[in-house]
């Protein structure tokens, strides 16, 4: 099959790019100063309780997964009685979003990005992700962008895909990419 030559005008070209980079618009730095998410850790206090309410917090993602939501909701909650930490708050949200409770989840998210600090870059990263989500499910894509954005600067290849697909100039892009399929048959 022959291969066009497609010339594509400056604009072109910066449309295209501005889809396939779309990071370098929003101010984000270039991928190879920020972090990758399996670098990410959060360092915590060790304390006897900080241990009992990350063992009820394990015991509670673990009921999640087995579909026991009510269970693991009491967990969570035992859990954020010894202490208020972001990564129970994080998790017990996906269990709420599981249960279709999406308000509940907002806030605890929320309250999640709020305690997380410089330490727990992976619980931030994570809730970050989980509220754009959340925020495009109920078509908030500016507030989902943010947090997208936020997400990817901490290191989150998902973030940086999901500002890719809400990208305004991707429908363009998919448009005039099959305008120029098109032309070539």
């Amino acid at each position: 099959m022959p291969q066009a030559n497609l010339k594509l005008s400056p604009h072109d070209q910066q449309v295209l790019d501005s889809i396939f980079n779309p990071l370098e618009l929003s101010g984000l730095p270039d991928l190879d100063s920020v972090p990758t998410e399996s670098d990410l850790a959060d360092v915590e206090p060790d304390s006897p309780v900080i241990r009992a309410s990350r063992e009820l917090e394990l015991k509670a993602i673990a009921l999640s997964e087995e579909g026991k939501l009510d269970e693991a909701l009491e967990l969570f909650q035992e859990s954020l009685n010894l202490a208020q930490r972001a990564s129970v708050l994080n998790n017990r949200a996906q269990t709420l979003r599981l249960a279709k409770r999406d308000e509940e989840a907002l806030n605890d998210l929320n309250r999640a990005v709020e305690l997380a600090h410089e330490q727990q870059v992976r619980t931030k990263c994570h809730a970050h992700c989980q509220r754009g989500v959340l925020y495009r499910k109920l078509d908030n894509l500016e507030a989902a962008r943010a947090d997208f954005e936020a997400a990817a600067q901490l290191g989150s290849k998902f973030a940086r895909e999901q500002l890719v697909e809400i990208n305004p100039f991707a429908a363009l892009c998919n448009q005039m990419l099959r305008q120029a399929f098109d032309q070539l048959k």
